[in-house]
This record gives structure tokens, C-alpha cells and sequence, in this order.
């Protein structure tokens, strides 16, 4: 990438080297693995370095703590404060308390309960304010000044981005032929560390960043256009609409590109990570296998190092993730059939159901709210196949039959 007006902020092998000997095994040395099915599905050598393992479930862990060993006696005595409703208040929290420093947290009122509830249950003291995260973060900065507490930000800061460095540090000792890594850019201090690691041990090494499609503030910023952030995204983690202004700075020098991957894509990835490698994974750390599955062209035939970042999404949200991918796939299924109101017409309708060994799961009558004739109804039957064929079988079937069949399909 082009080097900007604004001189670099600096950030090298040596700030990183010395984040790892600070932190030490306070956090776990996560294991960085090979994935033979995944490999064979992109068409590129997959290998998947498991930051999800962690005690909350998240790298972040690594730039909070070494923050916070930054600190002084009068500082660690005052505390700390940060405004996160993600996996930064997490490990702040878990790290500070451990460590007998306190930590404050400040939240939009918005948050979902269960992620109060997370950062509190590792001893963090959560405040909520505002309505956006901006309000949380103003409140947070205003809170700084009056307590004479310690600022310690998610991401725009060296030391936080010194200590997310140390995950590449791990993941080229234990895959020292990587050609390629793959991370999710939000605010952008994972990447800002992992980039500075890669250019010095491996200066080949293609760096590439991953942002949602949905929030594309650093790929817009790095190119100079003006995008537009914003919506219900599957990665919430990285859901930042402006990135950091430190961060920026290191990103232009380390990252050679960035893409941008949809919905679609971000689903099936926690979805393939869940099914083939038994692990959980939340949207934002499953985006980098997100980005190879939408770019198999440029990373086909490379040896690619992933960052599953986080590991703390909502189960009812997997469960929906899961459940879609299952129909995409074609095993599971809505099929509208339109029929004449007589006894027995949905009974000749299971039997080729039966006839096809199609599971019936649900199945919807409608004979009011219709265009059909005053006899007619629509029946919403909602299946279960072995496999997409299954399905295309028993819909030819149907329309043969003289049935009218629509297959409600997912975006």
C-alpha cells in the first residue's frame, strides 16, 4: 500500500518481542494447525491458529494484559477504564482483577445482557451509558479525566497492538512456511501486530486484511473513498466504523490489500469451522476462512495462516447460522405448494414425500391471506433431505404430479 502524508507511527519486532516475554504464559500458547478438509474445500493450504482457546475466548487478552503491565504502582493503585461491549472488556477485566487492578467498563445501555454479564463475571465493573458505543466512549474519556484513571483503548493504541503481535510470533514458530496470513481488520490492532511480525521475519510474506462487507471503514480509508458502515453484521467484532488513527498508520506500511467478504460467507464459515474442526467460532473470527472462501482464485495454491480471533457468539445466533446453512445447502427446506381445499389433497402430498424419504418437519396452511381461488390454500412444508438432489427429485416429482411448487430460497 502507498504511504500516506502523515509519517508512520512506529511499531516494530522488538515492541512485540518484549510484549511476549512480559506476558509470558499468563495467556495460553494456542495451538496453530493444519486442516486437511478445509485445505482440500478452498483449494489453498488452510492452517488455523485456535486465539478461541483462550480463557475468554479471545486474543484481545494479549494487548489488554500488556497494557496493563505497563502500568505503575500509582497507576495499577487508581485503575483503569475502557469502553468495550466486546471481547477487549473481557480480557481487561479477567487480566486487571487478576493482577488487583481495577477496571472499568463502560457500555451502551444497549448491550445485550449476557455480554454485562460476561465482563462482570471476571470482575470487571460494568457502567452503562448512552445509546451508542460513541456516547460509551465519550462517557469513558470524560470518566478518565475525573478519576484520574488509566485509558487503556481496544485497539488505537501500541502497546495493545504490541501485545496482539505475539499471536503471530506463536503461529510462525509453530507453521514457519506460511506464505500467506489472512486476519480480520475492525479498529485494526491484530493486524497492525501480526503485520509488523511478518515484515520482519518473512518480508515475502502477503499480508492481507478481511473486513465485512457491511463495515469496509479501514479498505475505504486505505483507498482514500468515503463508504458507507453500517447494518446487522455476523461480525459484530469488527463492526468498527472508524478505524483507528494509530493503527492506520502502521496498517499502510505492513498490509498489501484488503477484501471485503458478505453475509453469506461469514455464515458459512462458522458454520464449516463448527461441522469440520469442532470449534466455536463468532463471525469476526471466522473471517478470514470467510475471505478465502469468497477469493478462492487469489489464494489457490498458497499456504495460508488464519486467525480464529474470538470464539464468543450467542447460541441462539449459531443455532440460526447453522440452521441456514443447512438450507442453503439444500438439506433443509420450505416448499410452497398450492392446493385444492378437499379432503385428502395433503395427504397425496406426504406421500411423495414419503415416496422420496423426505423428512417433514413443519408444515403451514394459509387460505385466507391468498390470491388463490376461494377453495384453493397455500401449505408451507418445511423438509429435511439428505442432499440437495433429494430435494430436486421429489420438487420435479411434485410439479409432474401437476402440483405448483416455489422453494423459498435464502439470499
Amino acid at each position: 500500500m502507498n504511504q500516506g502524508t502523515t509519517p508512520p507511527a512506529k511499531l516494530d519486532i522488538a515492541d512485540i518481542r518484549a510484549a511476549a516475554d512480559r506476558i509470558g504464559d499468563a495467556v495460553v500458547h494456542t495451538p496453530t494447525m493444519h486442516s486437511r478438509t478445509l485445505s482440500k474445500i478452498t483449494g489453498a493450504e488452510i492452517w488455523l491458529k485456535f486465539e478461541n482457546q483462550q480463557f475468554t475466548a479471545a486474543y484481545k487478552e494479549r494487548g489488554a494484559l500488556n497494557a496493563l503491565l505497563n502500568l505503575d504502582a500509582a497507576q495499577r493503585a487508581k485503575g483503569v477504564i475502557a469502553a468495550s461491549a466486546g471481547n477487549h472488556s473481557q480480557g481487561l477485566s479477567y487480566h486487571g482483577t487478576r493482577l488487583g487492578v481495577p477496571v472499568t467498563i463502560v457500555m451502551p445501555r444497549t448491550t445485550p445482557t449476557v455480554k454485562v454479564m460476561q465482563t462482570e463475571s471476571v470482575g470487571g465493573k460494568v457502567m452503562l451509558e448512552g445509546e451508542t458505543f460513541d456516547e460509551a466512549y465519550a462517557y469513558a474519556r470524560s470518566m478518565e479525566q475525573q478519576l484520574c484513571l488509566t485509558f487503556i483503548h481496544p485497539f488505537d493504541d501500541p502497546l495493545v497492538a504490541a501485545g496482539q503481535g505475539t499471536v503471530a510470533l506463536e503461529m510462525f514458530a509453530d507453521a514457519p512456511d506460511l506464505d500467506t496470513i489472512v486476519v480480520p481488520i475492525g479498529g485494526g490492532g491484530l493486524i497492525s501486530g501480526m503485520g509488523t511480525v511478518a515484515r520482519h521475519l518473512y518480508p515475502k510474506m502477503e499480508v492481507v486484511g478481511v473486513q465485512a462487507a457491511l463495515y469496509p471503514s479501514m479498505y475505504g480509508h486505505i483507498r482514500g473513498e468515503a463508504l458507507d458502515c453500517g447494518g446487522d453484521t455476523l461480525a459484530e467484532g469488527i463492526a468498527v466504523k472508524e478505524p483507528g488513527h494509530y493503527t492506520r498508520q502502521i496498517i499502510r506500511d505492513v498490509v498489501d490489500d484488503i477484501v471485503l467478504v458478505e453475509e453469506p460467507h461469514l455464515e458459512e464459515a462458522v458454520a464449516l469451522l463448527l461441522q469440520i474442526e469442532k470449534t466455536v467460532v463468532e463471525g469476526a473470527g471466522a473471517a478470514g476462512l470467510a475471505a478465502v472462501l469468497a477469493h478462492k482464485a487469489r489464494f489457490q495454491g498458497r499456504k495460508v495462516g488464519l486467525v480464529l480471533c474470538g470464539g464468543n457468539i450467542d447460541t441462539r445466533l449459531l443455532a440460526n447460522v447453522l440452521l441456514r446453512d443447512l438450507a442453503r445447502s439444500g438439506r433443509l427446506a420450505r416448499l410452497q405448494i398450492n392446493l385444492q381445499d378437499r379432503p385428502g389433497a395433503l395427504f397425496k402430498v406426504m406421500d411423495l414425500f414419503n415416496r422420496h424419504n423426505v423428512n417433514i418437519l413443519e408444515i403451514y396452511h394459509q387460505r385466507i391471506f391468498t390470491n388463490l381461488p376461494a377453495k384453493g390454500l397455500v401449505t408451507d412444508i418445511e423438509c429435511e433431505a439428505r442432499d440437495r438432489e433429494q430435494l430436486e427429485a421429489l420438487i420435479s416429482d411434485l410439479r409432474r404430479t401437476g402440483y405448483s411448487v416455489s422453494h423459498v430460497e435464502l439470499n
